[in-house]
């Protein structure tokens, strides 16, 4: 009878960004694809990284410093909506306590003439107390209508400060935009070339191989996740020595080859590879 043999599917295992340089060197000795290409992809991708780079760098402190104004202005424009709002509302109280003054004033009439026709003391010292009480509640209101006013002169006051320094922020950002926007234009098609490229070479990559490079290269300082050989027998990334051994397998192409000190996957430069 004859038997049959079924083939297993390979599964591959999700990606953990904790998981060990060895999984990845496992997955270049399982890579269907040729190890020496994808130790040149690595090194192109990363020029390509290094070059993009150069570009942002002209940049210089612009974008940070376009932001920091930007910010200064938003905040200076929530300033001034706040004073405008406390204003606003010192002004529904003034009309408050006006009408207020008007409805005591009313009262204070209708008490004097009803003062005016009272014979007994008792009924008079009464009338008298409340006209005092209302005099002295339409005093405390034009009192309030008089410190409103005072705190609108001095938010007003606030405001145009407020105001000269948006003013000047606003000269500010507008030239920093400019420049900035000079340096994007005068690099923006050869960044556009380079961004084309990263990802060109990204896509030939694993997502294991592209995700270990891209955390790499984000622990490192200067960026390089992919180094060459320094000075003929150290690390390019962290300049401590290789062993003999190691630079046998990194001159062969034939394997990856990971820093022991500072975990750079460290490869032969396309013109001394063999």
């Amino acid at each position: 009878m004859a038997t049959t043999t079924k083939k297993t599917k390979k599964i591959a295992t999700p990606i953990d960004e904790r998981e060990t340089f060895v999984s990845l060197q496992k997955t270049f000795a399982d890579s269907e694809s040729n190890t020496e290409e994808k130790l040149k992809i690595l090194y192109d991708l990363q020029n390509a990284d290094n070059a993009i780079e150069k570009l942002v760098q002209l940049r210089g402190e612009l974008p940070a410093e376009v932001a920091a104004l930007e910010a200064d202005v938003e905040a200076c424009n929530t300033r001034i909506a706040d004073l405008e709002r406390v204003i606003s509302q010192y002004n529904d109280n003034i009309v408050a306590m006006n009408e207020d003054i008007v409805s005591l004033d009313a009262e204070i009439e209708k008490y004097r003439q009803q003062l005016e026709k009272i014979s007994n003391s008792r009924e008079f010292d009464s009338i008298n107390k409340e006209l005092e009480n209302l005099g002295i509640l339409r005093k405390i209101d034009e009192k309030k209508i008089g410190e409103s006013r005072d705190a609108i002169a001095e938010n007003k006051a606030t405001i145009e400060r407020v105001n000269d320094k948006l003013g000047v922020l606003d000269i500010d950002l507008e030239a920093k935009k400019e420049e900035l926007a000079r340096i994007v234009e005068s690099t923006a098609k050869e960044e556009k070339v380079l961004v084309k490229t990263r990802d060109d070479l990204a896509a030939k990559l694993d997502e294991r191989t592209l995700s270990a490079y891209n955390r790499i290269r984000a622990s490192v300082h200067n960026h390089l996740a992919v180094v060459t050989v320094y000075n003929g027998d150290s690390c390019g990334g962290c300049f401590n020595t290789i062993t003999p051994q190691r630079l046998i397998d990194v001159a062969s192409g034939k394997k990856l080859v990971i820093c022991e000190h500072c975990g750079r996957i460290i490869v032969a430069t396309p013109d001394s590879a063999e």
